[in-house]
């Protein structure tokens, strides 16, 4: 079998295309840096108006923890009542949308970008992730693009969901898979 190899020489960005895109991803490149990855305590309603100045849809009540990363503010939405917690990165060049009551807890990733790996060109590809209401990401779980976690699930600690999860279903493992079902008393 033949086979072509990749060149990265080959790859075209398209995910920050145009002088304005750059100074607009540079600018919230340096807020971020200075209120969002520190660990100076910067009031939640003060982090939510920068994301809202931003372009992002934020509730009420969100609670941002320290060192929390997201790559658009553009591109995220956070209902009402949503916590991220400490390291919490969103690497979102796709919508990411994210419900009510949410948690995500510490060091969980979502990412919507991927890479055409049976390409030469290595092209981008990139899906938009939806997390409903009531959802628990717990502590260094992976969220790809292209998934939907619906209302009430549970991705257990460590864990990679990579398919849609189930309403008021607890998921675990690398890829999640189904655990039992969320009852909450």
């Amino acid at each position: 079998m033949l086979n072509s190899v990749i060149n990265l020489d080959d790859f075209k960005d398209e995910v920050s295309p145009g002088i304005f895109r750059k100074l607009r991803y540079a600018l919230w490149l340096l807020t971020s840096n200075i209120f969002f990855l520190t660990n100076i305590p910067y009031p939640n309603k003060f982090k939510v108006l920068i994301l809202k100045l931003f372009g992002g849809e934020i509730g009420n009540k969100v609670v941002i923890k320290p060192w929390v990363k997201i790559k658009f503010p553009w591109m995220l939405t956070l209902g009402n009542a949503v916590w991220l917690g400490e390291s919490v990165w969103i690497d979102n060049i796709s919508a990411v949308s994210i419900g009510n009551n949410v948690c995500i807890s510490q060091d969980a990733l979502l990412i919507t970008g991927n890479h055409n790996y049976s390409s030469r060109f290595f092209e981008l590809i990139s899906k938009p992730i939806i997390i409903e209401d009531g959802v628990w990401i717990c502590a260094k779980c992976i969220v790809v693009g292209g998934v939907t976690i619906h209302s009430h699930a549970v991705l257990a600690i460590n864990s990679l969901a990579s398919k849609d999860l189930k309403s008021y279903s607890i998921y675990s493992g690398n890829p999640a898979v189904y655990i039992k079902n969320r009852i909450i008393v």
